[in-house]
């Protein structure tokens, strides 16, 4: 049983990783965050924060690396979009 969720977790990383990674990627090198929706990717990037900080508490290394990954991709995004944002509103 232990086997089988050690499997999930590692398989919940991957996707979570695969999920935030290529939006990172893409909004880096288009910088085009007009489909992005503040409010939701702001609760996502909260939400990767709070695991990280539970993973920190359990000692669970997976969870925690995995979060920070998609913590700094949200942070990279949101950066953009902000700039993106006031940008707009000063033309």
């Amino acid at each position: 049983m232990d086997l089988f969720i050690t499997i999930v977790g590692y398989t919940a990383s991957l996707c979570m990783i695969l999920g935030y990674l290529p939006q990172a990627i893409v909004t880096i090198r288009t910088r085009d965050t007009d489909g992005i929706a503040m409010p939701t990717f702001l609760a996502l990037g909260l939400g990767s924060i709070f695991f990280v900080v539970q993973g920190i508490f359990l000692g669970n290394i997976p969870l925690v690396i995995t979060n920070v990954i998609t913590t700094i991709c949200s942070v990279i995004i949101f950066a953009i979009k902000l700039h993106n944002d006031r940008g707009r509103s000063r033309k």
